[in-house]
C-alpha cells in the first residue's frame, strides 16, 4: 500500500478561482502547482461556472488527487455576492463528486490558523508562511492561488484528526449528511 497522495486545494471564485497542488509521501509535504483561473473578463456569470467545473475536471484528470480541500464561503453582509460564492463553490465540489474525489470544507478561519497559528492572519501572511514552509521561489502577484494551496496544506495538517469539517465522498454521502439541503 502506497503512502503517496496528492491533495487538491480550492479557493473558489466567480473572480478568480485559486487552486494548490501538494503531493504527501512518508508525512511529508511536497509542492507540485498552484494558479489561478481568471474569470474577470466573463460577464455571464453561468459561463463563469462552466468554465470553474471545466477546470477542476481538467484538474483531477491530469493531476489524480487522491482528495480535495476547499475553502467554504465566509458570511458576508452582501447576500448576492455570497450566493454567487456558493455557486462556485459547489460547482468545484461537483466536479470532485462526479469524479468520485473525497471532499473536505474548511473554514477560512480553520485554514489560516492551520498555516500560520492565527486565525485572523491576513493572505500576505497565509502566503509567506506557505513560501517558507514549501520553499517557494516566488508568489503569485494574486493571493487567490497561495490561498487554494493553503486549503491543501490545512488537509494535510489535519489528516487523522478527527473533526476536519465536512466530508463528502460522493453524492449519496452529500445527501446524507445534508438532508436540509434536498427538497
Amino acid at each position: 500500500m502506497s503512502s503517496e497522495k496528492i491533495i487538491l486545494g480550492i479557493d473558489p471564485g466567480t473572480t478568480i478561482m485559486g487552486f494548490g497542488l501538494i503531493k504527501v509521501a512518508n508525512k511529508k509535504m511536497e509542492f507540485i502547482q498552484m494558479n489561478e483561473l481568471v474569470l474577470k473578463k466573463y460577464d455571464d456569470h453561468y459561463v463563469k461556472l462552466k468554465l470553474i467545473f471545466e477546470r477542476t475536471i481538467e484538474l483531477i484528470e491530469s493531476y489524480h488527487p487522491d482528495e480535495i480541500a476547499i475553502e467554504a464561503p465566509f458570511f458576508g453582509k452582501n447576500v448576492q455576492s455570497m450566493l454567487k460564492l456558493g455557486r462556485a463553490q459547489g460547482v468545484a465540489m461537483a466536479a470532485g463528486l462526479s469524479r468520485q474525489v473525497p471532499i473536505t470544507e474548511y473554514s477560512p478561519k480553520k485554514i489560516k490558523m492551520a498555516i500560520t497559528g492565527n486565525g485572523n492572519a491576513s493572505k500576505e501572511q497565509v502566503a509567506g508562511m506557505l513560501q517558507n514552509t514549501l520553499k517557494l521561489k516566488s508568489l503569485p502577484k494574486n493571493l487567490d492561488a497561495t490561498d487554494g494551496l493553503a486549503a491543501a496544506v490545512c488537509h494535510f495538517y489535519n489528516q487523522g484528526r478527527i473533526d476536519v469539517g465536512k466530508n463528502y465522498t460522493g453524492w449519496k454521502a452529500f445527501v446524507t449528511q445534508n438532508p436540509s439541503k434536498v427538497k
